[in-house]
C-alpha cells in the first residue's frame, strides 16, 4: 500500500513538473515573430516522417548515425515496458501483461532486452568518442564545460538506466526459477543465473524492487531533465521539422513594410504623397537585435538543436579559423530566450534587462564572417536553420544601425548608384560582348 501511494506521488510529481517545464519552453518560443509555415500539409508530413523518424539526414555519416539509431529505437520501443510499469505502480500488480500475453509478452521483453544491450554499446561508443577519441567537432571550444557535462550526463543515466532493467528482470528471473519456471527472457535468462544465482529468495527480491525503483526514478528524472538538455530534440525534433522552410535554400525572406515601399518606389503611377490605404501598421524593426525579434520557428529551432556539431565542421567560414559556428548561434539563442524567459515570467513582460542576443552573446565579427552558403542548413539532422538568424542580425546591424565592414561599403555603394557591385554603369555592363 505504501509503495503503492508513494509510486503515485512520483507519478503526479513527475509528470506535473514536466508538463510546467513544457509550458516554459512553449511560452518562451511564442515570444518570437508570427511566420507562415501551415501550407503543403502533405509535404510537411513527408519531410517529418522521412527527417525526424526516418532519421535520413544522419546517415551522411554512416558510423554515428547506426550508433544513434541504436539508441533511438531502444529508446521508443522500451516504453512499452514503461507503460506495464506504470500499471503495476499504481494498482500494486507483478507483470500485468505477463499472463495474458503469454509468449508475445517473452518476444516483447526479449526484444526490448536485446535493444538495451545495443543501447549499452552505443552509450559506450558515445562516450569514448567524445572523452577518448575527442571527435574534434564535439570538442570546440563552446562545448566546455555545461555542454559537455550535459553530454555526458545523458550518456551515464543511460548505463544506470539499462543497469536497472537488467537488474529488475534477472532477479525476477532467477526468482521465477525457483518456482521452477521461467520467463525465457532472451538476455536475462542467462545473466540472471550468472549474477544472481544462489541469493536468498529475500536478497533477490530486494535487487528486483531495486531494479524496478531504479528504472522508473531513472525514466522521470530523464524526463525532467530533458527541457534543460539538449535532448530535448527527442520530442521537438518532429515538429521542428514538420514547420520546416519549404523554399528552395538560398531563398532569403523579404520585409513587408521595405518591399512595399520598394514598389511604390518603382511605381511612376503612385502619388508618393499620398494618405496611405486602409490602417497603417508601424514597420517592426529591421532586422533582429533580441531574441523577441526572431520568428517562433527560429526559436523552436535553437530548442532543438542537438548540439552535435555538424553545421559547424561543415561550416567553410569555421574550417578556415573563422570565429563562426553555427552551432554556437544556436546555443546563445537558446540561452538567451531562456534568460528572457524567466525574466518575464519574474518580472513581467515589459521588463528590460539591458541585455541583448546581438552584442552580449553574438558578435558582429561571427555574423560577418557567415558567407551564406546554407552548408549549416544542409548538414542539420533537424532541418534547423542558423543562417536566418544570423541573416536577421546582420539586417539589424545594416538596416538600423547602419555597420557595415569596410569591405562591403563600396560593393552596397555601387549597387545603390550603377544597379551592380561594379563600379561603372549598367549600360556598360554588356559591352564586352561586342568584342565578339
Amino acid at each position: 500500500m505504501i509503495s503503492t501511494i508513494l509510486f503515485s506521488l512520483l507519478l503526479l510529481i513527475g509528470f506535473g513538473f514536466f508538463g510546467w517545464n513544457v509550458f516554459k519552453v512553449r511560452s518562451n518560443i511564442r515570444l518570437g515573430r508570427d511566420i507562415e509555415r501551415t501550407d503543403n500539409k502533405a509535404e510537411r508530413w513527408k519531410t517529418m516522417a522521412l527527417v525526424a523518424l526516418g532519421q535520413k539526414k544522419m546517415f551522411t555519416r554512416p558510423i554515428p548515425a547506426l550508433l544513434h539509431l541504436m539508441l533511438y529505437t531502444a529508446f521508443v520501443i522500451t516504453q512499452i515496458e514503461l507503460i506495464e510499469i506504470i500499471i503495476d505502480g499504481v494498482f500494486g500488480t507483478h507483470r500485468f501483461f505477463a499472463d495474458s500475453l503469454g509468449g508475445l509478452y517473452t518476444f516483447i521483453i526479449s526484444f526490448i532486452e536485446i535493444l538495451s544491450v545495443l543501447a549499452l554499446i552505443a552509450t559506450v561508443a558515445f562516450l569514448a568518442r567524445r572523452n577518448l577519441l575527442k571527435v574534434p567537432r564535439l570538442n570546440m571550444k563552446e562545448m566546455n564545460g555545461w555542454p559537455k557535462m550535459d553530454a555526458n550526463m545523458i550518456l551515464y543515466m543511460e548505463i544506470i538506466l539499462v543497469s536497472c532493467i537488467f537488474t529488475m528482470n534477472g532477479a525476477d528471473e532467477v526468482l521465477h526459477k525457483m518456482n521452477g519456471e521461467s520467463y525465457g527472457f532472451s538476455i536475462s535468462s542467462f545473466m540472471g543465473p550468472l549474477f544472481f544465482e544462489g541469493l536468498s529468495e529475500g536478497t533477490l527480491h530486494t535487487l528486483e524492487r531495486i531494479g524496478w525503483w531504479g528504472h522508473i526514478v531513472m525514466v522521470f528524472s530523464f524526463l525532467n531533465y530533458l527541457p534543460y538538455s539538449k535532448h530535448f530534440h527527442i520530442l521537438l525534433a518532429f515538429p521542428n521539422t514538420y514547420y520546416s522552410n519549404l523554399e528552395k535554400k538560398g531563398k532569403f525572406t523579404n520585409m513587408d513594410s521595405v518591399t512595399t515601399e520598394v514598389k511604390l518606389m518603382m511605381d511612376p503611377s503612385a502619388d508618393p504623397f499620398a494618405a496611405p490605404v486602409g490602417d497603417v501598421v508601424e514597420p517592426q524593426r529591421f532586422g533582429a537585435k533580441d531574441v523577441t525579434d526572431l520568428t517562433w520557428k527560429n526559436l523552436m529551432d535553437s530548442y532543438t538543436c542537438t548540439e552535435c556539431g555538424r553545421c559547424t565542421s561543415s561550416c567553410p567560414a569555421n574550417v578556415t579559423g573563422k570565429l563562426l559556428s553555427p552551432r554556437k548561434i544556436m546555443m546563445d539563442t537558446r540561452d538567451r530566450l531562456t534568460e528572457v524567459g524567466d525574466n518575464i515570467r519574474k518580472h513581467g513582460k515589459g521588463h528590460d534587462d539591458g541585455k541583448s542576443l546581438l552584442g552580449d552573446y553574438i558578435t558582429e565579427e561571427e555574423l560577418w564572417a557567415c558567407t551564406s552558403c546554407n552548408a549549416c542548413v544542409q548538414e542539420c539532422p533537424v532541418n534547423i536553420d542558423p543562417l536566418s538568424i544570423i541573416i536577421d542580425l546582420r539586417r539589424f546591424l545594416v538596416m538600423e544601425e547602419s555597420k557595415v565592414p569596410t569591405e562591403l561599403t563600396g560593393m552596397l555603394t555601387n549597387i545603390e548608384n550603377n544597379g551592380a557591385p561594379w563600379q561603372f554603369s549598367p549600360a556598360d555592363r554588356l559591352k564586352w560582348a561586342d568584342e565578339y
